[in-house]
Parts: C-alpha cells; structure tokens; sequence
C-alpha cells in the first residue's frame, strides 16, 4: 500500500507534513509519499528520519495557496503539490491521496483531475460526530456543497451509509435528515422533497431527526446540505471547547475542586481525546473517483498520522469499490422505478 501526503498543505508546512510521515511509515513500514518542494522536504526528511523509514519525495515546485481562486489557471497549476499527488492517484501509483490544504481547493483539484464516481453528482465531505452511546455517527455533507438539490442529499446517504458499513463495522445503519422536527412534514423545501427519495432506495431511512437525536446517537448517518452541516460543525467544535474551558475553570476554584479534579482526571482525558479534533485526524471526500481524505489546515503531525490511518483503513477494507457498486446499484434501482 501506498498512501501520498500533499507535504505542502498545512498551515506550518512541511514539519507536520515530514514528521507524519516518517511516525506513519516506522510505524506501518509502507511506503509514504510527499509530494511538494524536493530542496525544502529532503532536507527535512534526513533530519527526522535517522532510521530509513519508506518515505520518498515526488517533486512539486507550486503551492495550492488559500488565496487562489478555485478556478481557471489556479486549478491548472500542473506542478502543484496538491495537483500532483491527485495525479499519482488518477494514474494508480498511490491508494489514496491525503492533504491539508484548502478544502474547496483539494475539492476542485480533484474534481478536475480525477472526477467524480460514475452517477455522482457531487462529492460531500463526511465526518465522524460523537455520540453519547459512545459510539459515532457519519454527518455529511460538511461544507463542500452550500448549495444542494435532492438527489445531491440522496447521493450523500448512499455514500455515508456505505462509509458507516465499511468503516464503522455498523450493519445496515439508520439514516436520517437533519430538521426542526422529527415529524414527516417538518424542514426546508430541501429537506421535504428529499424525503420521499430516501424512502424508495433501499436504505434505512428513519425520517427526519433534530440535532439532539443526531448527539443522543438515534442515528448513524445524517443527511444535509453543506451550508448547513459546516454550521453544525464549527459550532458543536465552538462548544466542546467552550466547555472544556468552562470545566477547567472551574475545577481550579478551590482546593476541593482541585482535589476532585485529580482524581476525575483519568475520565477527563479520556473525553478530551474524544473530542479532539486531531485525534480524528482528516474527513474523507467522498464521491470523487479516488480515495482522498482532507485535514484540517492546523493539523500538527499527530492529527496527520491519524489522517494516514483512516486513510489505510480505508483501503484495506475495499471502501472506494464498496462506493462504486452501490452507488451503480441504487442509483440503477431508482432509474428503473423511474422507468415503470
């Protein structure tokens, strides 16, 4: 297995970059490789890499920036880090394609080098929320998509449900719509013709949830457009911290609450790993035709080892072949409902 890391991607480049690399391919022994600025990754990689661990460098003298418009000759940056590594993906040289670059840019870049899966409409970014059974719950779309048609959200289940199969080990999941109301009339006019669609696909579709159903883990998959899901995102992240920040003020008011703090402190780490980001690592972009996963911008290596792990687990476990059978499977059932 083969995974690319766009070593220009984040926003301290390369050092998270080169340092991931090297933990992920000691720790593995696969091949990893960085695709940016060969001058400025080499003399990078022989400082942090004394053992020899399998990572190799593929130049790319151009930046993807956060300033370039996601169009024209920005998108034709040829020699672009993130632009070469969706090549060696297109071409069958990697398995799968990891970066921390600008999301809308990683999204156009691969759209235009790779496409999209045959029958996808548009690709969505899926990610894993927490649940207060202790288990996760697959959100998508995140923000790659502000504007969404139905058969956009009905695309967004057949994928996320086939990512809470392959990935979460979860047997024929519960999806569901994100709403004001559980009841089958509530929501926008998105969310009321998209209904009707996500009963007639073969999916196991529950209706409409609000968001305490979606935290309270009444269903594994949720459905909605970008605009919305990149709130419900940034927000939910907004007050873990806020919370977090709350708790540690409050444990430090007096020497009783220091005390109790002490010995809470095992279940306090264990929440903090569970609601932080890094540990989660990167989201899968998923409808383009290839495995591409995007971090956040602030990744430090830690949060990029763990993009390379859910990056292998994916690969290991057959996820891009998984998407394409059922999205020609289900889209062909809808086509020949259609057609009766």
């Amino acid at each position: 297995m083969r995974i690319v890391l766009d070593g220009m991607g984040s926003d301290n480049h390369p050092l998270p970059e080169v340092d991931a690399a090297v933990q992920f391919a000691s720790l593995y022994e696969e091949e990893v490789i960085l695709v940016g600025d060969q001058d400025v990754l080499s003399s990078l990689l022989k400082e942090l890499n004394p053992t020899d661990a399998p990572v190799s460098i593929v130049h790319a003298p151009d930046i993807f920036t956060m300033t370039d418009k996601l169009s024209g000759s920005s998108l034709r940056k040829a020699r672009s880090s993130m632009g070469v590594a969706m090549d060696l993906l297109k071409s069958n040289e990697v398995d799968a394609v990891v970066s921390a670059g600008n999301t809308g840019g990683v999204m156009a870049v691969g759209l235009v080098r790779l496409g999209r899966i045959r029958g996808v409409k548009r690709p969505a970014l899926m990610a894993l929320f927490p649940v207060s059974s202790g288990g996760k719950c697959v959100v998508a779309d995140i923000g790659a998509n502000t504007e969404c048609k139905p058969e956009y959200l009905v695309q967004f289940a057949i994928m996320g449900s086939v990512y809470a199969e392959i990935l979460l080990d979860i047997d024929n999941p519960r999806v569901a719509l994100i709403s004001n109301g559980e009841e089958k009339g509530k929501g926008n006019d998105l969310v009321k013709k998209t209904y009707p669609l996500l009963m007639d696909i073969g999916l196991n579709f529950i209706g409409n949830v609000e968001g305490k159903e979606l935290f309270g883990g009444g269903a594994d998959v949720v459905i909605m457009d970008g605009f919305t899901g990149n709130i419900l995102l940034k927000s939910s992240e907004a007050v873990a911290k806020m919370i977090t920040q709350k708790l540690r003020q409050n444990l430090r008011s007096s020497i009783r609450t220091k005390i109790g703090a002490v010995l809470a402190m095992p279940a306090f780490l264990d929440l903090r790993k569970e609601m932080d980001p890094m540990e989660v690592g990167a989201t899968p972009l998923l409808g383009l035709d290839g495995l591409v996963f995007v971090a956040h911008g602030r990744s430090n290596a830690r949060a990029l080892v763990n993009s390379l792990k859910l990056a292998r687990q994916a690969v290991s476990l057959g996820l891009m072949n998984s998407l394409r059978d059922s999205i020609e499977h289900r889209l062909h059932s809808i086509t020949t409902k259609g057609n009766k």
